[in-house]
């Protein structure tokens, strides 16, 4: 099945829906602040528009990418979780961002959790993997509480701080 944009999906508390323009300023503003370093950030309001129309525009050319995580309670964006390929990486990968203050209520285990069941029951993807930073514990500990294992087989040259984790279908 190919898709044109995100499907929108629903957990227990949220929405995953395509994004929209209203969801740019709290997008470029995480990828403006330090808080992106270990998400290709920080970058400038230019560069940050080009990575979330690509999140938006992959759903055309590869039937993945990303969705804003939405509260079901107040329709609030919260952030983003996306199924992402790169040539660079050698598996699909899961990845997640929550904006500042949303962090510590399980939004991104949450979300993530579903887009990862998408990927394998609905994409059938026979893997996916968490690229990490190897200094950022929050992520880390949340490919943990996914049932994520450290990978030590998957390495990058150009990044050689990245760790990889390999999801397992729930």
């Amino acid at each position: 099945m190919r898709f044109n944009v995100a499907p929108t999906l629903e957990t227990e508390r949220l929405v995953l829906r395509p994004y929209r323009i209203e969801d740019f300023e709290a997008f470029a503003a995480y990828f403006a602040s330090p808080r992106s370093k270990y998400t290709d950030g920080p970058v400038s309001r230019s560069a940050a528009w080009d990575l979330f129309t690509a999140g938006a525009g992959r759903w055309v050319l590869a039937s993945h990418g990303a969705w804003t995580i939405e509260r079901q309670s107040d329709a609030k964006a919260v952030g983003l979780v996306s199924l992402n390929s790169a040539i660079s990486i050698p598996h699909p990968e899961l990845g997640w961002i929550l904006w500042e203050g949303y962090e510590g209520h399980g939004y991104a285990v949450e979300a993530a959790r579903n887009a990862r069941d998408f990927a394998f029951d609905f994409l059938q993807w026979p893997v996916l993997i968490s690229g990490i930073h190897e200094d950022n514990a929050a992520s880390i500990k949340l490919a943990a509480r996914l049932n994520a294992e450290y990978d030590p087989d998957i390495t990058l040259k150009e990044e050689p701080e990245t760790q990889f984790f390999r999801h397992k279908k729930a």
